[in-house]
């Protein structure tokens, strides 16, 4: 079973990926239920956590019902990345993440994110002294390398685990891939496959469907799967994969009512949270998984993205139940 330092895991557990705008508590929450293993938070730029800005520090609010969780954090100065890792400890998480993947371009020309593959040994340092800073588990979210003549990812993870990092994610595509082609999986096999790695290696990128996550598990040897846009508007995604690993079946797709249902906890858990207008802006990302699949379904689609009062859309979630309450939906 992997451990990410003294946190036992189950068999090929399934990890909530940090993503921006997406990966927060109301969404934690409902991800979790569904049978994430570990969850981890948005990305926290760790100069705003140091300057105190709003948005950063509010990323670290964790709860009780989503342990084990991860605070990820990112940033190229080692000296506010050591600030931030004090600040973080004060929220209790189990697991701080370092974002050395992100390829947004933001991110990257402040030498933070994945713009690190361009300087190993910065990579390298970085993670030894934060592994240094703090009594918790260190573990590092990365890409293969920064463009396809770049790929060290074995040596980068070997150096990594040296300086005691506890787990690595890797997404199997390069920083100048972004998000496009397929992702590429035999090097993640490779870091795993290397005879001298012995912490977790977790697979990340394409893990769109329950057969993905089979054929990494059994035809690339990983420890776990690390799950990011196929779960957005559809955190069943992790309770449907499970089922699957365990018995090579689908199981049966949330009814109308369950989704209607999930989303309505989502908004509510998320004006809760963060008041009414971020609330309701920041959850209409996830309405078209919620009801993907139904036909005629853009008017009220429109209305649940459009509207800024909460109440509007809580309608339209009625609507939506009366209207298309006896549509069956395919498996995912």
């Amino acid at each position: 079973m992997p451990k990410i330092g003294d946190i036992e895991l189950p068999e090929f557990p399934l990890l909530l990926a940090p993503m921006e705008d997406v990966s927060d508590p109301p969404f934690r929450a409902l991800c979790k239920e569904q049978g994430a293993d570990v969850v981890y938070t948005e990305f926290i730029s760790s100069e705003g956590l140091i300057r105190d800005a709003a948005k950063s520090v509010m990323k670290l609010d964790i709860y009780e019902k989503e342990r084990p969780v991860g605070i990820q954090i990112f940033g190229a100065n080692l000296e506010s990345m050591l600030q931030s890792v004090e600040i973080v400890e004060k929220s209790n998480p189990d697991i701080i993440d370092i974002n050395f993947g992100c390829p947004v371009k933001k991110v990257v020309s402040k030498g933070a994110g994945a713009g690190i593959l361009k300087d190993i040994d910065l990579m390298v340092s970085l993670t030894k002294a934060m592994v240094e800073r703090t009594h918790l588990p260190i573990t590092v979210k990365t890409r293969l390398g920064w463009d396809h003549d770049s790929i060290r990812i074995v040596e980068v993870a070997e150096r990594l685990q040296d300086v005691g990092c506890k787990a690595i994610s890797i997404h199997g595509r390069t920083r100048v891939q972004m998000y496009k082609g397929v992702a590429d999986w035999a090097p993640i096999a490779a870091v795993k496959n290397n005879s001298r790695m012995h912490i977790p290696i977790f697979g990340n990128g394409d893990v769109d469907t329950p057969e993905a996550a089979m054929k990494m598990r059994n035809e690339y040897g990983l420890d776990g799967a690390m799950i990011g846009r196929a779960s957005i508007g559809y955190p069943w995604f992790f309770k449907e994969v499970k089922y699957f690993l365990a018995t090579g079946k689908h199981l049966a797709p949330p009814t109308m009512e369950e989704r209607v249902e999930a989303a309505r906890r989502h908004l509510q858990m998320a004006i809760d949270w963060k008041g009414e207008k971020l609330g309701v802006f920041e959850t209409r990302r996830h309405y078209t998984n919620y009801f993907k699949g139904i036909p005629n379904f853009k008017e009220y689609r429109m209305k649940m993205v459009t509207s800024d009062a909460a109440s509007d859309v809580f309608d339209a979630f009625d609507e939506v139940l009366q209207k298309f309450g006896d549509h069956v939906f395919e498996a995912h």
